[in-house]
């Protein structure tokens, strides 16, 4: 029997175990939010919010919309296969409060 590790689970976790990205995913299960709201809610610095939004966007997790405005708006929010993490991340909700203490 093989024992090494499947490699899409190994991409996975490479791709979330990267500082602050669950915590970005986990943010924008609320829903479409723009950068300057990330940045606040998550505490990470811009420059680190701005290449994990590029990383997750270029993985297709997260999508990044420019709307035609004055002051131009731009929104970042899950794409489908970014949604279809909400069940993990909900798990390790429920794992930490059972689990962890702050």
């Amino acid at each position: 029997m093989d024992k090494s590790i499947c490699p899409r689970f190994e991409k996975a976790m490479t791709i979330l175990s990267q500082r602050w990205t669950g915590l970005i995913i986990y943010q924008l299960l609320s829903g479409p939010q723009r950068f300057c709201t990330i940045e606040s809610s998550v505490g990470v610095s811009g420059r680190v919010l701005s290449e994990r939004l590029k990383d997750l966007e270029n993985e297709g997790i997260v999508r990044r919309e420019v709307h035609p405005e004055t002051p131009v708006r731009i929104e970042y929010s899950l794409t489908e296969k970014g949604k279809s993490l909400e069940p993990l991340m909900k798990e390790i909700e429920k794992w930490s409060q059972g689990w962890l203490e702050v």
